[in-house]
């Protein structure tokens, strides 16, 4: 059935409609990455601060066992995971990227895995490989509300490691990347073997006056400790957060581009029609004068 000029003039208004909201969508995404990439770089002084104290502290003690309060044996068998994603739709592959990353890693690692997804889409979608999820957590909608969740999976995951579910700790996420570009990435937590600690020990200090723990220097090592989880994990769902903003922009983007065209095939189609439509008035004019004279 042929288009009419009513009809092509509906669907003009409604993809001018779509194209608003396209529109308002891009400008969202784009102020959100500029925050969450703030706060990115706002934990790096933070992050080397406490890098330094646990140097200190390893260099003073030595290799240490930290973060061991498990009830009972752990079971070595098991490795917990936490997989960002989002919940919200229109962003292109994020899920998919960040969550084939998750499973193609986990399927590599020795162990059976327990996984907590932040968000309800790539928990569907690491569901659906048949990997058993332990925990759904709701995706942060600004900077603020990081902290809280960061706050429940440091809860909710002590709670499984105490009691000796699993002993290691890997978490996965997408990287931004330039150009709106981001890449999967991980990180494993836990356990803070010496190698990690070896490491950070040979991190210099930027003085020539060295440090010298007081008080009690377990707890003091716990503190610090704690302090590198929580920026490990907020600096993840952070970069999570700012990649699936910049993948929803490149998507808008498309989509406005798509529109656009869309917009000018309706418009050509609409002059086509009405100047067909005046052509026919003519010719019907010029013939009743025809038939007149």
């Amino acid at each position: 059935m042929s288009d009419t000029t009513a009809s092509l003039l509906r669907k003009i208004g409604s993809a001018g409609d779509l194209q608003s909201v396209v529109r308002t969508m891009k400008a969202l995404a784009a102020s959100s990455i500029g925050q969450y990439e703030k706060s990115v770089r706002a934990l790096a002084e933070y992050y080397r601060t406490v890098e330094l104290g646990l140097g200190a502290c390893f260099r003073e003690s030595g290799p240490t066992v930290v973060m061991q309060k498990q009830r009972g044996e752990t079971d070595a068998g098991t490795i917990g995971a936490i997989v960002f994603g989002s919940d919200q739709g229109l962003v292109g592959q994020f899920n998919d990227v960040v969550a084939d990353f998750a499973i193609k890693t986990l399927a590599a690692l020795p162990g059976k895995p327990q996984v907590w997804a932040v968000g309800e889409r790539v928990q569907a979608r690491l569901a659906d490989a048949g990997l058993p999820i332990v925990g759904l957590f709701p995706v942060p909608n600004s900077v603020k509300a990081i902290t809280p969740l960061v706050g429940q999976i440091q809860i909710e995951s002590e709670a499984h490691r105490t009691r000796g579910e699993y002993a290691q700790v890997y978490v996965f996420h997408n990287r931004p990347q330039t150009e709106a570009l981001y890449e999967p990435v991980s990180q494993r937590l836990l356990p803070l073997d010496s190698t990690w600690q070896q490491g950070l020990a040979k991190v210099p200090w930027p003085t020539k006056t060295l440090p010298e723990v007081l008080c009690s220097g377990d707890a003091t090592l716990r503190a610090l400790v704690r302090e590198y989880l929580f920026i490990s994990l907020f600096r993840a769902c952070a970069e999570s957060l700012a990649s699936e903003n910049a993948s929803r922009l490149a998507a808008m983007e498309r989509a406005d581009k798509n529109i656009d065209e869309l917009l000018e095939n309706l418009h050509g189609a609409f002059h086509r029609l009405r100047q067909s439509g005046i052509d026919e008035e003519l010719f019907d004019v010029i013939s009743g004068f025809e038939a007149l004279t």
